[in-house]
């Protein structure tokens, strides 16, 4: 028996008494995924991105081992509530235009004290300023450096369009209206590295363009740090009580917390390990999170039929954005319908060994994403379900 069928065997025999669909956390893939995240790490704390894994639960989990500190937040009502809940470092990866939430935050000593929001231009205070209703709180504020490598005098651009400032001018004159306006302190930095720790480097047969991945990354890296460190050094001339530095993500873990500008790391999908995590040469994790849609037709020899399953994840659209058949091997969907709203046919030998009411297990695209179709994770050890745990949406949350 192969290891991904003792894997089926124990997650059929686990939730034998659970009718599908239903979602599942192995908690032996998780925590091996945690330990490795930690070693890559170097020695440096790990902040752990809340949209990877939208479980409140599992968020605490992975908070009480050694390594992990404080959470990477999405959106600001996200932020409130965890805040709420007892989580004390929260930092919003994204601006925010939620005038509301930013009411409640400066309203707050508590929440004021746990929030960190994120800006990238004037206009962002100026809205926090003008939502304020009263509220008095020193808002704390982190800038986000753009990573992105810009070639050919910048006509040629890799990576994602996120903040406008890229050099450590741009940074450190927004840490000065930062340190000039009432309200306000900064005490962070944020470079999230998309194109090297969110983009696969060994895509299956795609030799060639995985070579120039892996060239683009290598040049991105060295970029990047020299960059990096000094937007650093130019934010600390201006704001020396700096806090923290954060950068990473679960593909360049090892890379970032190599520099020495860098005080802490983020990741959170290599806790989970969804499919988009198996194109890497930098590190190999367990699939950890995964969905089961139930058997419900036999149309004939070679395919059977499962309840739902078209779950795609964000992104640019394409083949590897959508859910793959991962138990049992060997099942593949049908190009003329590929994963359903209602219903997926699935092709393959094995499709003849399966009954009405079996499950067929799969695997998401993304981490956190999986989360917002289903109300709860069952915690599975060994062969059996040791808690069930509710999702942001089984909280009655759905936060974007």
């Amino acid at each position: 028996m192969t290891a991904r069928a003792a894997d089926r065997a124990r997650y059929d025999r686990a939730t034998a008494h659970l009718d599908a669909p239903v979602a599942i956390v192995d908690l032996e893939a998780f925590d091996a995924n945690a330990d490795d995240l930690r070693r890559r790490a170097g020695g440096k704390p790990i902040r752990v991105a809340s949209k990877s894994v939208r479980c409140r639960a599992l968020l605490e989990r992975i908070l009480a081992r050694e390594g992990f500190a404080g959470i990477m937040s999405f959106t600001l009502a996200e932020s409130l509530w965890l805040a709420r809940s007892g989580f004390d470092d929260v930092l919003l990866a994204y601006p925010s235009a939620d005038r509301r939430g930013f009411a409640e935050l400066t309203g707050d000593p508590k929440l004021a004290a746990s929030v960190t929001v994120m800006i990238d231009d004037p206009a962002q205070l100026r809205l926090i300023d003008g939502a304020r209703e009263g509220g008095t709180e020193v808002v704390r504020v982190c800038l986000e450096l753009d990573t992105s490598l810009k070639l050919l005098g910048g006509r040629v651009r890799v990576g994602a369009r996120r903040s406008p400032l890229h050099s450590a001018a741009q940074v450190a004159e927004m840490a000065r209206v930062v340190a000039r306006t009432p309200g306000f302190r900064l005490v962070g930095l944020m470079a999230y590295e998309g194109h090297i720790a969110g983009v696969g480097d060994a895509v299956a047969g795609r030799p060639v363009r995985s070579r120039a991945i892996r060239l683009m990354q290598a040049t991105a890296r060295r970029e990047l740090a020299r960059r990096r460190a000094e937007v650093v050094r130019a934010v600390r001339a201006v704001a020396p009580d700096l806090e923290f530095v954060n950068g990473g993500g679960t593909g360049s873990v090892q890379y970032t917390a190599a520099e020495d500008a860098v005080t802490e790391i983020a990741a959170g999908s290599g806790l989970y390990v969804p499919r988009l995590f198996d194109n890497y040469t930098s590190f190999h994790g367990r699939p950890a999170a995964l969905f089961a849609q139930p058997v419900v037709r036999r149309p004939g020899v070679g395919v059977v039929t499962v309840l739902g399953g078209g779950y795609p994840a964000s992104g640019a659209a394409g083949p590897d954005r959508l859910p793959v058949p991962y138990l049992p091997e060997g099942l593949v969907y049908d190009p003329q319908e590929g994963p359903g709203e209602v219903q997926t046919p699935l092709l393959g030998a094995p499709a003849d060994d399966l009954l009405i009411g079996d499950k067929v297990w799969f695997r998401h695209a993304k981490a956190g994403e999986l989360c917002e179709r289903f109300d709860a994770l069952h915690l599975v050890a060994g062969d059996g379900v040791t808690a069930t745990v509710p999702t942001y949406r089984g909280e009655g949350h759905t936060f974007l």
